[in-house]
């Protein structure tokens, strides 16, 4: 029941993860810069973060552990999206997505060095299943040697966040981690914000696009992947992260009336299959 449990809390967050772009159009729609939205977006949840530590009496991470949440934060999430959003400029948006989801092959890389992870048939089948479904989800296009380095670094730096994620959350819950992680991003981006201006959303339809951005793609998004990484372990994790993709297609599609291509609806099912082969897996040896 535990591995169950873990398994839909990754579900969530890669459903709310896959609100990420949507919210983000809408945002930048109304005037908003990247780096302003990133700093609310992280600063918010780090109070509303704290303030769920101070009502569940939990300590803040110290030592070794608060060093490693800091720079899962400051060093992680500030360098791939700093890498993720540069690389936007030399290659196409389709493309740049492509390449992100080789992270689940990254990690299980880092994992079996690192961690000692077991090589199995059935990771390594729904390994494949999850990028070449991610693959098909999204339209390449093209781009320039400069961009693709770029992505493939952003997927790397995900990597190793993840791998690092899945040690800490040993000795830390998710608020606790999330409260640090949340913080250290936040500052990062202050700094990048007071230094390039900030640009506040110049209606309500951008103001409502942060709140979602703050509690679904952030928040919840974060919190639930955490707590689900220390149950599942980061190669499952990251693997069942591609479902991300998949909610995001299907919501350009709803909101924007982007098209469902064959290709498209081909490549969400293999990853739905990859998920579905994860978790009989999980259940089977939990029993």
């Amino acid at each position: 029941m535990k591995k169950l449990i873990g398994i839909v809390l990754i579900a969530i967050s890669a459903a709310s993860f896959g609100t990420l772009g949507i919210f983000g159009r809408y945002v930048y729609g109304d005037g908003m810069d990247i780096f302003t939205a990133l700093f609310i977006r992280f600063g918010v949840s780090a109070v509303f973060m704290i303030t769920v530590l101070i009502l569940r009496k939990e300590h803040f991470p110290r030592g070794r552990i608060l060093a490693m949440l800091i720079g899962m934060g400051a060093i992680g999430y500030v360098g791939q999206s700093f890498l993720y959003l540069s690389s936007i400029k030399y290659a196409s948006v389709g493309l740049i997505a492509l390449l992100l989801y080789l992270y689940p092959m990254f990690v299980f890389i880092l994992s079996v060095i690192f961690l000692r992870e077991k090589v199995t048939m059935v990771k390594i089948s729904a390994l494949v299943l999850s990028i070449v479904g991610a693959g098909l989800t999204v339209d390449p296009g093209g781009g320039q040697l400069l961009g693709v380095m770029m992505i493939i670094a952003a997927a790397l730096v995900y990597s190793v966040y993840i791998v690092v994620g899945a040690n800490v959350m040993k000795h830390v819950t998710a608020f606790q981690s999330s409260a640090v992680v949340f913080m250290s991003a936040g500052a990062v981006y202050g700094m990048l914000t007071f230094a390039n201006g900030v640009h506040l959303p110049q209606s309500n339809t951008g103001w409502l696009a942060m709140l979602g951005m703050i509690v679904f793609s952030t928040i919840i998004a974060i919190t639930t992947f955490l707590a689900g990484l220390e149950i599942v372990g980061p190669t499952n994790a990251a693997m069942l992260s591609t479902l991300e993709p998949v909610v995001t297609v299907l919501l350009a599609a709803w909101l924007f009336g982007e098209s469902l291509t064959p290709i498209t609806l081909l490549g969400g099912g293999l990853i739905l299959v990859a998920v579905i082969i994860l978790t009989r897996a999980e259940l089977k040896r939990e029993e």
